[in-house]
């Protein structure tokens, strides 16, 4: 079993950090630690984002909704997780989606200014932190960019990018056909051959109200082969 400070060691944000160094956190940081049982809410949407929240053991159910109602994308995060970190700073600082625990899940949490302190205090937090938030949102532009441009499977494929964390699981998004035709730009004849294609191909499955992916990571290597393919060419 794992002790305490491995676990911090290999948390997101905290790699690449000496156990020295953790050993000094643990020491002069408040970290919280806290348990939740089965079916226990961690955070609602919209809930203040006020502390980093880590996943360090258990699995927890991501839920997002947009304002309409009419898109709800789900994901599964295993530990070692962290919970929308990138909604720790910025204009809104609120929690885009409910969290809940699917099993017996242990929590660290540490407070924004004690985080903040740590950034400005030592370059490895600072970078881990900078370069996340510079992946999440260089993902997001690649993935607005793409909704009506490219391939379906490539454009499907930033989405789910950009919509979900690294590592999550069981991801399934909820929404009408023709809400994704529109949202796409694409004939709905069109968008079912793509959605069946990449079903085909192991990476989704879908009904008329959802479509779930098989692996994330499967499906993101789709948009590496694309540019291979491209560079190719």
């Amino acid at each position: 079993m794992a002790t305490m400070f491995e676990q911090l060691m290999n948390l997101p944000l905290l790699r690449g950090v000496s156990q020295t160094r953790i050993s000094a956190i643990v020491g002069n940081t408040k970290l919280h630690f806290l348990k939740y049982p089965a079916q226990e809410t961690l955070v609602r949407a919209g809930d203040p984002c006020t502390h980093l929240t880590f996943v360090i053991s258990g699995k927890v159910r991501m839920t997002a909704v947009n304002a309409s109602g009419r898109f709800v994308v789900g994901q599964t995060l295993k530990a070692p997780a962290v919970l929308s970190p990138d909604f720790l700073f910025g204009r809104h600082t609120s929690y885009p989606g409910t969290v809940v625990a699917i099993d017996d899940v242990s929590v660290l949490k540490i407070a924004k200014q004690d985080y903040t302190h740590l950034l400005s205090s030592d370059p490895v937090f600072l970078f881990n932190y900078i370069n996340m938030v510079a992946a999440n949102a260089q993902k997001s532009v690649e993935g607005i960019m793409s909704l009506t441009t490219g391939e379906i499977d490539e454009r499907i494929a930033f989405w789910i990018s950009a919509l979900t964390q690294p590592g999550s699981t069981d991801i399934v998004l909820t929404c009408r056909k023709r809400d994704l035709c529109s949202l796409f730009g694409v004939q709905r004849g069109v968008f079912e051959a793509g959605l069946q294609s990449m079903k085909e191909r192991g990476l989704i499955d879908y009904t008329n109200h959802e479509f779930s992916v098989r692996d994330r990571q499967n499906l993101l290597s789709l948009l590496e082969q694309n540019h291979e393919d491209e560079s190719d060419n």
